[in-house]
């Protein structure tokens, strides 16, 4: 790729966000969120079985890797990666052999080598043209899906597993009534049977998904009763059970919605459950058990106990303090830590353990910067 049309597409982008953040207010940053710790998928090239945390810095374009160890995060060798370009989303595969970073009108994928360290795949090209605003991957590893920034379009690849690259296999449009369409989220259920996006303003849309053949259909759709509400992340808990959504403006809060036969939505009794200011992420705990937002405006994560019927109650203690703008939330592999990147810095990047006494509570354990201030911490792609 030139830098010429590299930096037309750039251009494209950063007008495409200029128009997204009119319509729905300044300071709501895209991100991944992977199976709902920063990622999602399934794999490729070898297998990494070490506990790391990938995050995409817009203002730095660069990627910065971390080791997650008992209450340390140590930066990965060649740690910050550049990239080149401004990232807008991530996610990594589920055997945690790629990462893949969407730019402006483009999609790469990165190698995840022993050592944490990251290597451009398919010699630096880019595995897709497209400009989308997140991406997820199906549990089996075998897809990958992107939320089209420029169509009411999902825009669905198959992966290679050996060497990471993507072959696009269809853009399924989507339709909704009444609304306009801000692209936020794209969250596989971890069953596979369903994927959910985020439209902002536009509510949310269900599509039931046929991991064999690889076919989307619209089944369900969310409408907003306020053009000054707006849903910005979506996150699934295991058994495809309950969607909880981060909602920010009138009646703001976690929203949650029972999953029922052919991806049917139910709003959950009480929802939406109070939260801080624009909610931007959604993570829930290795257990099941918790569940915690990322208050945009707050500078804080809410956290909340899911209890019968998927009814949230408030931890104790939250909301907890976090860094400026904060933005994504993912979970590591062990289940010991919940970590919180800030586009704002002060600090980039948080992980907060679990109190001993208190189940769920979450205690500051350690932060880092993740390059040179300003990096613009906007998404944090956790390993499985």
């Amino acid at each position: 790729m030139t830098s010429g049309s590299r930096g037309m597409r750039l251009v494209v982008w950063l007008i495409v966000v200029a128009v997204l953040t009119a319509l729905t207010g300044c300071g709501d940053f895209f991100r991944p969120e992977p199976n709902n710790g920063g990622g999602g998928g399934g794999g490729g090239g070898g297998g990494n079985t070490g506990n790391r945390a990938y995050v995409i810095n817009a203002t730095a374009n660069n990627v910065a890797g971390f080791t997650v160890g008992t209450g340390t995060l140590t930066a990965v060798p060649s740690s910050p990666l550049a990239l080149g370009y401004a990232p807008a989303a991530a996610a990594t595969m589920p055997d945690n052999t790629f990462l893949y970073v969407a730019g402006p009108g483009a999609i790469y994928v990165y190698t995840i080598n022993a050592d944490g360290s990251l290597t451009a795949a398919t010699g630096g090209a880019a595995v897709a043209i497209v400009n989308v605003s997140a991406i997820d991957i199906s549990p089996d590893g075998n897809w990958l899906f992107a939320l089209d920034l420029t169509t009411n379009a999902i825009d669905q690849f198959s992966i290679n597993r050996s060497t990471g690259a993507l072959s696009s296999v269809a853009s399924t449009p989507y339709s909704i009534t009444n609304a306009v369409v801000v692209p936020r989220d794209i969250r596989v259920a971890p069953g596979g049977a369903f994927v959910f996006i985020a439209l902002g303003t536009g509510g949310d849309l269900a599509f039931s998904f046929n991991t064999t053949t690889g076919v989307l259909a619209q089944v369900a759709q969310i409408t907003l009763n306020s053009a000054t509400t707006s849903d910005n992340a979506l996150t699934v808990d295991s058994t495809t059970t309950f969607l909880y959504i981060a909602r920010s403006g009138t009646n703001g809060g976690v929203a949650v919605y029972n999953i029922g036969a052919g991806g049917v939505l139910n709003s959950v009794s009480g929802s939406p459950f109070a939260a801080g200011q624009r909610p931007i992420s959604l993570v829930i705990d290795t257990t099941g058990a918790f569940i915690y937002a990322a208050n945009q405006v707050d500078n804080t994560v809410s956290g909340y106990t899911i209890g019968t019927g998927g009814a949230l109650s408030a931890l104790n203690g939250s909301p907890y303090a976090s860094g400026t703008q904060v933005g994504s939330l993912g979970a590591d592999s062990t289940g010991k830590y919940i970590l919180a990147a800030a586009f704002g810095g002060s600090p980039d990047l948080s992980m907060y353990g679990f109190d001993a006494a208190t189940a769920g509570k979450l205690n500051l354990v350690t932060s880092t910067a993740t390059g040179t201030a300003p990096t613009g911490a906007i998404g944090v792609a956790m390993t499985h």
